[in-house]
Protein backbone atom coordinates (compact mmCIF):
# COMPACT_ATOMS: atom_id res chain seq x y z
CA UNK A 1 0.00 0.00 0.00
CA UNK A 2 1.14 3.13 -1.14
CA UNK A 3 1.84 6.04 1.71
CA UNK A 4 0.53 9.68 1.63
CA UNK A 5 3.17 12.07 1.71
CA UNK A 6 3.01 13.97 5.10
CA UNK A 7 2.03 17.50 4.86
CA UNK A 8 5.11 19.31 5.56
CA UNK A 9 6.98 16.75 3.07
CA UNK A 10 4.72 17.74 0.47
CA UNK A 11 5.44 21.64 1.84
CA UNK A 12 9.02 21.15 1.29
CA UNK A 13 8.40 19.20 -2.21
CA UNK A 14 7.23 22.54 -3.37
CA UNK A 15 9.89 24.83 -1.38
CA UNK A 16 12.93 25.98 -3.70
CA UNK A 17 15.64 24.30 -2.30
CA UNK A 18 17.97 26.53 -3.59
CA UNK A 19 18.86 30.19 -2.03
CA UNK A 20 18.31 32.14 -5.40
CA UNK A 21 14.94 30.12 -5.59
CA UNK A 22 13.45 30.47 -2.04
CA UNK A 23 14.38 34.81 -2.56
CA UNK A 24 12.98 34.62 -5.56
CA UNK A 25 9.62 33.33 -4.28
CA UNK A 26 9.52 35.43 -1.07
CA UNK A 27 10.36 38.30 -3.49
CA UNK A 28 6.87 36.54 -5.38
CA UNK A 29 4.85 36.73 -1.87
CA UNK A 30 5.77 40.33 -1.58
CA UNK A 31 4.82 41.66 -4.75
CA UNK A 32 1.14 39.44 -4.41
CA UNK A 33 0.64 41.34 -1.22
CA UNK A 34 1.57 44.42 -1.80
CA UNK A 35 -1.05 44.32 -4.73
CA UNK A 36 -3.57 42.60 -2.66
CA UNK A 37 -3.48 45.69 -0.60
CA UNK A 38 -2.62 48.27 -3.15
CA UNK A 39 -6.84 49.01 -3.88
CA UNK A 40 -7.33 49.25 0.51
CA UNK A 41 -4.45 51.94 0.65
CA UNK A 42 -6.10 53.56 -2.45
CA UNK A 43 -9.46 53.61 -0.38
CA UNK A 44 -8.51 55.32 2.38
CA UNK A 45 -6.16 57.23 0.98
CA UNK A 46 -9.12 58.99 -1.01
CA UNK A 47 -11.57 58.86 1.41
CA UNK A 48 -9.97 58.84 5.27
CA UNK A 49 -9.77 63.11 5.22
CA UNK A 50 -13.41 62.98 4.28
CA UNK A 51 -15.07 61.06 7.06
CA UNK A 52 -17.33 62.56 9.09
CA UNK A 53 -19.42 61.81 12.63
CA UNK A 54 -23.24 63.34 12.63
CA UNK A 55 -21.87 65.98 14.76
CA UNK A 56 -19.14 67.37 12.59
CA UNK A 57 -20.63 66.67 9.13
CA UNK A 58 -20.73 69.00 6.51
CA UNK A 59 -23.61 70.98 5.32
CA UNK A 60 -24.98 69.31 2.14
CA UNK A 61 -28.32 69.24 0.33
CA UNK A 62 -28.73 66.13 -0.25
CA UNK A 63 -27.59 62.55 1.96
CA UNK A 64 -27.08 59.09 0.10
CA UNK A 65 -28.37 56.41 2.20
CA UNK A 66 -27.42 53.02 0.72
CA UNK A 67 -29.58 49.58 1.41
CA UNK A 68 -28.27 46.78 3.98
CA UNK A 69 -30.64 44.32 2.93
CA UNK A 70 -34.29 43.06 4.12
CA UNK A 71 -35.33 40.88 6.93
CA UNK A 72 -39.18 40.02 6.11
CA UNK A 73 -40.11 43.26 4.04
CA UNK A 74 -37.94 45.34 6.84
CA UNK A 75 -34.63 46.70 7.09
CA UNK A 76 -32.08 44.86 8.61
CA UNK A 77 -30.87 46.19 12.00
CA UNK A 78 -27.76 47.53 10.12
CA UNK A 79 -30.10 48.85 7.40
CA UNK A 80 -32.43 50.55 10.45
CA UNK A 81 -28.86 52.13 12.03
CA UNK A 82 -28.09 53.93 8.44
CA UNK A 83 -31.97 55.23 8.50
CA UNK A 84 -31.58 56.34 12.05
CA UNK A 85 -28.35 58.44 11.43
CA UNK A 86 -29.66 59.67 7.92
CA UNK A 87 -32.89 61.00 9.88
CA UNK A 88 -30.92 62.41 12.68
CA UNK A 89 -28.64 64.57 9.61
CA UNK A 90 -31.78 65.59 8.52
CA UNK A 91 -33.38 67.17 11.84
CA UNK A 92 -30.17 68.61 12.29
CA UNK A 93 -30.58 70.27 9.45
CA UNK A 94 -27.36 68.89 7.90
CA UNK A 95 -29.83 67.76 4.83
CA UNK A 96 -32.42 68.37 3.26
CA UNK A 97 -33.37 65.73 0.79
CA UNK A 98 -32.49 61.96 1.49
CA UNK A 99 -31.82 59.54 -1.45
CA UNK A 100 -32.46 56.23 -0.76
CA UNK A 101 -30.50 53.29 -2.84
CA UNK A 102 -31.13 49.84 -3.00
CA UNK A 103 -31.74 46.82 -4.62
CA UNK A 104 -35.19 46.46 -6.23
CA UNK A 105 -34.49 43.68 -9.08
CA UNK A 106 -37.71 41.79 -8.61
CA UNK A 107 -41.18 42.75 -7.09
CA UNK A 108 -41.02 41.04 -3.73
CA UNK A 109 -37.62 42.92 -3.09
CA UNK A 110 -38.09 46.50 -2.91
CA UNK A 111 -35.30 48.16 -0.72
CA UNK A 112 -36.12 51.82 -1.12
CA UNK A 113 -39.77 51.74 -0.63
CA UNK A 114 -38.70 49.73 2.71
CA UNK A 115 -35.83 52.63 3.55
CA UNK A 116 -38.83 54.74 2.57
CA UNK A 117 -41.34 53.99 5.32
CA UNK A 118 -38.87 54.11 7.64
CA UNK A 119 -37.83 57.35 7.55
CA UNK A 120 -41.25 58.43 7.93
CA UNK A 121 -42.39 56.53 10.57
CA UNK A 122 -39.23 58.28 12.29
CA UNK A 123 -40.50 62.16 11.53
CA UNK A 124 -38.84 62.47 7.99
CA UNK A 125 -41.27 64.02 5.23
CA UNK A 126 -42.39 61.85 2.43
CA UNK A 127 -41.52 64.55 -0.07
CA UNK A 128 -38.35 65.21 1.43
CA UNK A 129 -37.05 61.46 0.60
CA UNK A 130 -36.02 60.38 -3.33
CA UNK A 131 -35.64 56.26 -4.37
CA UNK A 132 -33.50 54.95 -6.59
CA UNK A 133 -34.68 51.53 -7.74
CA UNK A 134 -31.47 50.13 -9.46
CA UNK A 135 -28.64 50.47 -6.66
CA UNK A 136 -27.56 47.39 -7.20
CA UNK A 137 -23.86 47.53 -5.56
CA UNK A 138 -22.12 50.80 -4.38
CA UNK A 139 -20.19 52.09 -7.29
CA UNK A 140 -24.20 51.87 -9.39
CA UNK A 141 -25.33 53.82 -6.04
CA UNK A 142 -23.12 56.76 -6.75
CA UNK A 143 -23.07 56.75 -10.89
CA UNK A 144 -26.49 56.51 -10.54
CA UNK A 145 -26.51 60.00 -8.08
CA UNK A 146 -24.68 61.71 -10.12
CA UNK A 147 -25.93 60.92 -13.38
CA UNK A 148 -29.69 60.22 -12.92
CA UNK A 149 -30.45 62.31 -10.04
CA UNK A 150 -27.88 65.06 -10.61
CA UNK A 151 -26.46 64.86 -7.03
CA UNK A 152 -22.86 66.98 -7.35
CA UNK A 153 -22.44 67.13 -3.62
CA UNK A 154 -23.85 64.97 -0.87
CA UNK A 155 -23.22 63.16 2.45
CA UNK A 156 -22.92 59.58 2.92
CA UNK A 157 -24.29 57.01 5.11
CA UNK A 158 -23.24 53.69 5.85
CA UNK A 159 -21.49 51.41 8.13
CA UNK A 160 -17.89 52.26 9.32
CA UNK A 161 -16.06 49.52 7.48
CA UNK A 162 -17.87 50.67 4.51
CA UNK A 163 -17.77 54.02 4.35
CA UNK A 164 -14.30 54.54 3.03
CA UNK A 165 -15.40 52.74 -0.06
CA UNK A 166 -18.13 54.66 -0.81
CA UNK A 167 -16.81 57.58 -0.28
CA UNK A 168 -13.88 56.36 -2.50
CA UNK A 169 -16.49 55.46 -5.47
CA UNK A 170 -18.37 58.49 -4.75
CA UNK A 171 -15.44 60.96 -5.40
CA UNK A 172 -14.37 58.79 -8.25
CA UNK A 173 -18.40 59.19 -10.02
CA UNK A 174 -17.72 62.88 -9.53
CA UNK A 175 -19.70 63.94 -6.54
CA UNK A 176 -18.06 66.13 -3.52
CA UNK A 177 -18.93 63.30 -0.97
CA UNK A 178 -18.42 62.83 2.57
CA UNK A 179 -19.26 60.28 4.75
CA UNK A 180 -20.75 59.45 7.60
CA UNK A 181 -19.88 55.90 9.37
CA UNK A 182 -22.25 54.42 12.00
CA UNK A 183 -20.93 52.85 14.73
CA UNK A 184 -21.84 49.10 15.41
CA UNK A 185 -20.83 46.21 18.72
CA UNK A 186 -18.34 44.12 16.56
CA UNK A 187 -20.00 41.13 16.42
CA UNK A 188 -20.45 38.57 13.28
CA UNK A 189 -22.22 40.78 11.09
CA UNK A 190 -19.52 43.73 11.52
CA UNK A 191 -16.61 41.26 10.83
CA UNK A 192 -17.84 39.73 7.92
CA UNK A 193 -18.33 43.24 6.30
CA UNK A 194 -14.79 44.22 7.27
CA UNK A 195 -13.15 40.81 5.88
CA UNK A 196 -15.43 41.27 3.01
CA UNK A 197 -14.02 44.64 2.40
CA UNK A 198 -10.97 43.81 1.99
CA UNK A 199 -12.03 41.62 -1.43
CA UNK A 200 -14.92 44.64 -2.44
CA UNK A 201 -12.12 47.04 -2.36
CA UNK A 202 -10.27 45.22 -5.82
CA UNK A 203 -13.56 45.94 -7.56
CA UNK A 204 -13.88 49.68 -6.33
CA UNK A 205 -10.35 50.01 -7.38
CA UNK A 206 -11.23 48.64 -10.70
CA UNK A 207 -14.89 50.75 -11.34
CA UNK A 208 -12.85 54.02 -10.17
CA UNK A 209 -10.39 52.95 -13.01
CA UNK A 210 -12.74 52.21 -15.78
CA UNK A 211 -15.69 53.62 -14.82
CA UNK A 212 -18.61 51.09 -16.07
CA UNK A 213 -21.67 52.03 -16.64
CA UNK A 214 -24.19 51.35 -14.08
CA UNK A 215 -25.96 47.96 -14.62
CA UNK A 216 -29.02 50.08 -15.21
CA UNK A 217 -28.47 53.31 -16.22
CA UNK A 218 -31.96 55.10 -17.77
CA UNK A 219 -32.93 58.52 -17.95
CA UNK A 220 -32.96 61.51 -16.10
CA UNK A 221 -34.72 62.23 -13.09
CA UNK A 222 -35.91 65.53 -11.14
CA UNK A 223 -36.94 63.88 -7.44
CA UNK A 224 -33.68 65.54 -5.78
CA UNK A 225 -33.95 68.41 -7.28
CA UNK A 226 -37.23 69.08 -7.18
CA UNK A 227 -37.39 68.46 -3.68
CA UNK A 228 -34.39 70.80 -3.13
CA UNK A 229 -36.52 73.54 -4.28
CA UNK A 230 -39.55 72.76 -2.48
CA UNK A 231 -37.47 72.42 0.70
CA UNK A 232 -35.78 76.16 -0.08
CA UNK A 233 -39.12 77.77 -0.77
CA UNK A 234 -40.68 76.57 2.15
CA UNK A 235 -37.94 77.82 4.53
Amino acid sequence: MRRRPRPLTALRALWPLTRRGQRRSLQGLMVACVLALAPMTWMYTVAQAHVRTTADAPERGVAVVFGAGLRDGRPTPYLAHRLDTAAELYRAGKVKVLLVTGDNSRAEYDEPDAMRAYLTTHGVPAARIVSDYAGFDSWDSCVRAKKIFGVDRAVLVSQGFHIRRAVALCRAAGIDAYGVGVDEPHDVTWYYGGTREVFAAGKAALDAFFRPDPHFLGQKEEGVSDALAAAVSER
